[in-house]
């Protein structure tokens, strides 16, 4: 029997690429919700999709109604962006977490199958060399630095799942995502500081200021991960074969994409000077260094490394990534690129 998968945050980065997958290779039916449907227009009409655009904190009905009919519940909405953890942190927890944890404990009444999207975060300044789901540590900041926010609210809310799952049999897996990229992680033609992760931002800068700033000198480093190596394991653990994805928690990275942000801002810039239309703007681009305190506030804190085990991935869902870095950004690169060149010109 076809599964039905209910996905909140349908038109975000991972929602839609999720449900393009999905509707491409299986036979499961989606029932998705968001704000908008700009990231998924090519699936609106298909017959194994049904969107209704709406918030998941005010179209409450609608979610209890398709979360009682469907088989598996992915709520993937979050504010993710770090300037916003410090300009706006309550918002955040209000979104990330209490908005969340009403839609978990609707899985638990109805007894559905909820797919969480945790984050790489919460292992916070872990000393470890690769972050291991059972054993790391979690560690973070004092409280007045409140970057933490985020990072803390999807750890509680893992908690309380991972609790819900031994006191009430939830069926649930959490999923860790290391700074997955590609197609439609954000509008470069409208990103700013605040809105876009560090890829398009970056790209961004490159086409629109000619400069990229770096935090701190560009010194953290960070694991990016190609969208489609994601998503490979995300249908892994909706599949769910003989339970193996059901109580357990996964990291979804690429260890071997591990580089310094300011390695990353390097090589952006020399990836746009390949597209002709862009490579004159690429080869004036100056890379400046601003203090962390100066680009985010004196709330933020920032992480020196964030490299994951996939061990429990590889060994218990048969996954392993196999996008390199600069073929996951040159795949960034055209979707947004290869729109016309007009686009850039009208800004």
């Amino acid at each position: 029997m076809s599964k039905k998968i209910l996905i909140l945050g349908v038109n975000g980065f991972i929602g839609s690429a999720l449900t393009e997958t999905i509707l491409k290779e299986k036979d499961w039916q989606i029932f998705g919700m968001d704000m908008a449907s700009d990231k998924i227009e090519e699936s609106l009409g298909h017959p194994r999709f049904n969107f209704v655009e709406g918030d998941i904190t005010i179209n409450k009905e609608w979610i209890e109604y398709h979360i009682k009919k469907c088989d598996v519940v992915l709520p993937l909405v979050a504010i993710a962006t770090p300037s916003l953890y410090v300009s706006d942190p309550l918002r955040v927890f209000e979104l990330d977490f209490e908005a969340n944890l009403e839609i978990v404990r609707k899985c638990v009444n109805y007894k559905k199958r909820v797919i969480f999207p945790s984050t790489s975060e919460v292992y916070g300044m872990s000393e470890d060399g690769e972050f291991n789901e059972e054993s790391s540590n979690l560690v973070l900041g004092p409280i007045h630095k409140q970057r933490w926010i985020y990072s803390c609210s999807k750890q509680l809310l893992d908690r309380v799942i991972y609790a819900y799952g031994i006191h009430h049999n939830l069926d649930y897996t959490l999923f860790r995502p290391f700074n997955w990229v590609g197609p439609k992680l954000d509008n470069i033609f409208s990103a700013k500081e605040g809105s876009s992760r560090v890829v398009t931002l970056f790209i961004a800068d490159i086409l629109h200021k000619g400069e990229i700033k770096l935090v701190d000198g560009g010194k953290q480093r960070r694991s990016f991960t190609d969208i489609d190596d994601g998503i490979a394991a995300l249908i892994k653990i909706i599949d769910n074969k003989d339970g193996i994805a059901s109580g357990r928690i996964f990291n979804i990275g690429n260890p071997h994409n591990d580089v310094s942000i300011k390695e990353l801002a390097e090589l952006l810039i020399r990836l746009v000077k390949d597209y002709p239309a862009y490579k004159a703007i690429a080869e004036r681009v100056k890379i400046t260094d601003v203090t962390s305190s100066e680009h985010y506030g004196v709330h933020y804190q920032d992480i020196s490394r964030r490299v994951p085990s996939i061990a429990n991935a590889t060994k218990i869902l048969g996954w392993e990534p196999k996008v390199n870095l600069e073929v996951a950004l040159r795949k960034t690169l055209d979707y947004h690129l290869g729109r016309s060149v007009g686009e850039l010109d009208a800004l």
